[in-house]
């Protein structure tokens, strides 16, 4: 009998459960029968506790507790039948905002008994980051001052491409000569020819380059000649690795911080990101592979492909031995990168981080992959200087370039106590995803809207705070008229009545790809410092979408400023904005 009763109790708890509509009303369900079965657990025990001098409980009081004796999140005997919506919302509400107190203890598996609790884990701090040296290898020059130079003149580095360019290790002249006549898109921002790489920087930023040795390089990812290289350490490396140990260099010679000490090469860590790698050197093995020559293929094959082998050969030429590692999030990568060094340095996991990213794939597969997709320029051809053109209502798709940039980001104690020069103190940093499409970017501006607000809310400031943004705008005519919406979200009427300054580097540089925010970090921390606001290039005739003062910045500007911002956006709807702020005084 006692039996037949249970399973009739149990039908009873259990009817609403099996007759919700929805999954959501048998979860409400379940939660009510979970929390109606919990308060007569209590009631039981607090009758018990308090014994027959005080309370004598009903035979029936585990059935029907009196309303005193009720869990305040328990539901009243008279409450509506929990597949209502509105019982359905009290009930998953009243579930989750059910106190600690009320909920069971975590009680430890049967394997883990005896053993002693573990201490709670020690309090991060947090630190301030600074910016104490930066590097730049562009099309528009091989440091970080020749480019800036050049953009604040409004120069455009893209030009017409060339067979040696588009290349493949492997490929005849001719056969580069053929694809590139049937590329729709013929052109590029080519990072200049080497004369010369630098020896690892010595400790003195005034150092002479002692590598004086000649290297010519084919602008596709051609083998740098050898005295050079060996000079430089950099003998048979990818391209994506040069442009990095270039762009390293110059901001570790800038920030003065060349770590002699093990306990200082242990507290510096490299974070550099990319985007594709060296696709150009896969493309070679394939065809080897096709041929069934497989042992023709280099043993260093794998290395040489893998996107953190940047960050790697940055550790290995300077012994750093702090965080090492690399971001892959397409066109947002090397913003990503900044903002994990932002957070390794700011919880006190190392004291100085080298960040920023690399990228190097103007070849014949990568050109040919963007032009199937229907991303690249193509109305251009013949005058490529006027091809990318962010924000401008005559833009038709962005223009492929290369290059690197790095960050120094350094505790700001750390800066202090050395005596280091600060551009810049880096303030917040916020990511997000679209979760809307793999290439297209939400049309609502769902995912730049969240990065941007959650960069200054990190920072601690309000959008009015903000003097300058540096904008992701690639030059096609989707994404760029989403990021203008997304501003306008953002920064409202300080955007509308033109006391926000914004332009895209592109129309100058092309799109570097993983290498973009880097560049893009680092030139907007130079507007910063030098008060200037760079150029939006080729704004010529401005998108239907900009009215009144709402307009980017055509022409370099001079303009004090307090905060600035720079937004990265990528593939597979991956989102980071960067708030970089004045350093302090003191």
């Amino acid at each position: 009998m006692a039996s037949h009763s249970l399973l009739e109790a149990f039908s009873r708890s259990f009817a609403p459960v099996l007759a919700a509509p929805s999954a959501v009303h048998a979860a409400a369900a379940i939660s009510a029968v979970a929390e109606s079965a919990f308060a007569s657990t209590a009631s039981r025990m607090l009758s018990s506790a308090a014994g027959s001098s005080e309370v004598t409980s009903s035979p029936h009081s585990h059935r029907s507790p009196s309303p005193q004796s009720l869990s305040p999140h328990s539901p009243s005997p008279r409450s509506p039948s929990p597949l209502s919506p509105a019982s359905s919302d009290r009930a998953l509400s009243s579930s989750s905002a059910a106190p600690p107190s009320s909920r069971p203890s975590q009680q430890p598996l049967p394997q883990h008994k005896g053993l002693p609790q573990l201490p709670p884990p020690p309090a991060v701090p947090q630190r301030r980051v600074v910016v104490t040296g930066i590097g730049m290898v562009t099309p528009l020059g091989s440091t970080s001052s020749a480019t800036w130079q050049h953009l604040i003149g409004g120069e455009s580095a893209i030009r017409a491409l060339t067979p040696s360019d588009i290349a493949i290790p492997g490929m005849s002249d001719t056969l580069a000569a053929a694809l590139l006549s049937q590329l729709p898109s013929r052109i590029a921002g080519v990072v200049p020819p080497v004369t010369t790489l630098p020896d690892p920087p010595t400790g003195d930023a005034d150092a002479p380059n002692t590598a004086t040795a000649s290297a010519a390089t084919s602008g596709g990812g051609g083998a740098v000649g050898a005295a050079a290289s060996a000079a430089a350490g950099l003998e048979g490396m990818p391209r994506f690795v040069q442009h990095a140990i270039r762009a390293a260099d110059e901001a570790m010679r800038d920030a003065r911080w060349m770590p002699e000490e093990e306990d200082d090469r242990v507290r510096t860590g490299v974070c550099v990101g990319g985007g594709i790698g060296s696709i150009s050197e896969v493309a070679a093995a394939g065809h080897l592979l096709f041929q069934q020559k497989m042992r023709r293929i280099s043993p260093h094959f794998v290395p040489r492909i893998l996107i953190n082998m940047a960050a790697g050969h940055i550790s290995i030429r300077h012994r750093l031995k702090g965080p090492n590692h690399a971001s892959v999030t397409a066109c947002a990568s090397s913003a990503h990168a900044i903002a994990d060094a932002f957070r390794l340095v700011r919880s006190g996991t190392a004291d100085v981080i080298i960040a920023g990213g690399t990228e190097a794939c103007i070849d014949a597969l990568s050109l040919a992959g963007f032009s199937r997709m229907r991303a690249l320029s193509t109305r251009y051809n013949e005058t490529p200087h006027l091809a990318s053109r962010p924000f401008d209502k005559a833009r038709d798709g962005f223009v492929m370039g290369e290059g690197a940039g790095v960050l120094v980001l350094e505790d700001l104690e750390h800066a202090v106590q050395r005596g280091a020069r600060m551009y810049a103190e880096i303030r917040g940093a916020g990511s997000s995803a679209d979760a809307f499409h793999i290439t297209q970017p939400s049309p609502l501006a769902t995912g730049a809207v969240l990065c941007m607000r959650a960069a200054l809310k990190e920072a601690g400031l309000e959008p009015s705070d903000i003097g300058y943004v540096n904008a992701h705008a690639t030059s096609t005519p989707l994404g760029d008229e989403i990021e203008a919406l997304a501003l306008k979200s953002v920064f409202d009427q300080h955007v509308l009545s033109g006391a926000l300054a914004f332009s895209s580097s592109k129309g100058a540089l092309g799109h570097l790809l993983g290498a973009a925010g880097a560049v893009e970090a680092a030139i907007t921390v130079m507007a910063l410092h030098h008060g200037i606001v760079p150029p939006n290039v080729n704004l010529l005739n401005p998108d239907p979408v900009f009215r009144g003062s709402f307009l980017p910045t055509a022409a370099a500007a001079s303009k004090p400023m307090n905060a600035v911002m720079s937004n990265s956006f990528g593939f597979g709807g991956t989102n980071a904005a960067l708030v970089f702020g004045l350093p302090p005084l003191s």
